[in-house]
């Protein structure tokens, strides 16, 4: 690695610990010729998913995507490291599938499945866009599954 500062490709790592996510590792550095330190972050870099739309478009899975339309779901109900972490988990979920390929109703489920352990509103919220909701009718139905599934509350 070469220094920001000087050039030179000699230095010693003087701390390493995983990013808040797992999926890098921060690296904090002091260069052998200047004794400036700096920080680095390495990632493995994985093949790219794919997301095959309904309309049969292929595009390429982007987690900030899923993170975007997670937070506008969860807006005001959790907070933004929560979903980051979410939103990893689903991308993780989705290459355990082995696939370079997958449809956008695979990444759907991974992303409710994700957000009804984070919050019942907000999993009811994308489900209401995902699920094309067109009635009171369909909440109602989605709401009785959720109670069905979901553990008795504490007193």
């Amino acid at each position: 690695m070469r220094c920001p500062d000087c050039g030179t490709d000699d230095d010693r790592v003087v701390d390493s610990r995983p990013t808040p996510s797992g999926d890098a590792i921060r690296r904090r550095r002091e260069c052998r010729d200047c004794a400036r330190r700096f920080t680095t972050f390495e990632r493995v870099e994985l093949p790219g998913l794919l997301v095959r739309k309904r309309s049969g478009a292929l595009i390429d899975f982007d987690r900030a995507r899923v993170l975007d339309g997670m937070a506008r779901a969860a807006k005001g109900r959790v907070e933004l490291a929560a979903l980051e972490v979410a939103a990893a988990a689903v991308e993780h979920e989705l290459r355990a599938l082995g696939r370079r390929e997958l449809t956008s109703e695979q990444v759907g489920l991974q992303v409710l499945a994700q957000l009804r352990e984070l919050d019942e509103v907000a999993y009811v919220r994308f489900a209401s866009v995902y699920k094309d909701f067109q009635g009171p009718e369909d909440f109602e139905l989605e709401l009785s599954s959720l109670r069905k599934e979901a553990p008795p509350k504490s007193a």
